[in-house]
């Protein structure tokens, strides 16, 4: 399938880990991309939104094609205290909740619209493999991603094709868990977490923003996808894989309460295991460039 004509794309999030690649993308390939501020915008490529009080310069987006919402306070920036926790829910939701209203307001609104969501949509699921159709587990986070993912409803409600897409942990060095554990890891420092038995669901930062454009160019495509590659692994597995690839050892384990004294309940979501697979965007007919581990991670290293 051949790549959109040259569009103007509006994307909330831009200076993010995965928003920051998914616009340099774009531009490469001759689209002109808007980016939603918080400030005064600086130039025409810019429109400024307050996504806590809810207002989006609206006009701003006129001609937007299509809108792409990544915007969200760092889930694991920081411990999450109740307020940090407030903070993360209403950057997603209030902002979404404002995107999708102004979409939905638009004369002429834009074809799809891309939010953000995460595979922590699911909860614990230990051994079991979950894809699109699993309902949602208990705890803050998926709650989170229910609400989150409602706040679309105005946008959806105008029949404008939405898009969730359920991203598990991006591989990249500039951010999010890999940018945390490139550097112990080249340290010699690198070890499993508690018993290394969870698994993860990884993602390549390449294959992030190419599935983001894929399920932007599809038409008929519309819902959550879980933006995983097709085999998750165990955080040993992928612990022993950062070792060949880094020429590292990884001797060294993180005891699990240890972990929970220095994160508090975030722990869970690093001790917790996600066995999520990408059914629906495999259905969809897309290509992971790095299906496996060590791929993704000699990509970045």
């Amino acid at each position: 399938m051949g790549r959109m004509q040259p569009s103007r794309i509006a994307v909330a999030g831009a200076s993010g880990l995965i928003g920051s690649a998914l616009v340099r993308s774009l531009t490469a390939d001759g689209h002109e991309v808007v980016r939603l501020v918080r400030r005064v915008p600086r130039g025409e490529g810019e429109v400024r939104w307050d996504p806590e009080g809810g207002r989006v310069d609206a006009a701003g987006l006129a001609g937007c094609d299509v809108v792409v919402n990544l915007a969200g306070a760092g889930i694991g920036d920081r411990r999450w205290t109740e307020a940090y926790k407030t903070r993360i829910r209403c950057s997603r939701v209030l902002g979404t909740a404002a995107l999708a209203k102004a979409v939905a307001a638009m004369d002429e609104p834009p074809r799809v619209f891309v939010n953000g969501s995460a595979m922590g949509y699911y909860g614990e699921t230990g051994d079991r493999v979950v894809d699109e159709s699993a309902p949602p587990g208990d705890g803050f986070l998926p709650e989170l991603c229910v609400e989150w993912e409602g706040a679309a409803a105005p946008a959806q409600e105008a029949g404008v094709r939405t898009v969730f897409t359920r991203t598990g942990l991006v591989v990249a060095r500039g951010g999010g868990a890999w940018g945390r554990l490139f550097p112990l890891f080249k340290a010699g420092l690198g070890g499993r977490l508690g018993d290394g038995r969870q698994y993860w669901s990884f993602i390549a930062l390449h294959d992030e923003v190419a599935a983001i454009r894929y399920l932007i160019d599809t038409e008929g495509l519309s819902g959550p996808f879980n933006l995983t590659a097709p085999t998750p692994l165990t955080n040993r597995e992928i612990t022993e894989a950062m070792g060949r690839v880094l020429h590292r050892p990884t001797v060294f384990a993180v005891p699990a309460p240890v972990l929970r004294t220095v994160l508090g309940e975030m722990a869970g979501d690093v001790l917790g295991s996600q066995r999520v697979v990408p059914k629906r965007l495999l259905e969809a007919g897309f290509t992971f460039a790095f299906p496996e581990i060590e791929g993704a991670l000699r990509a970045v290293a």
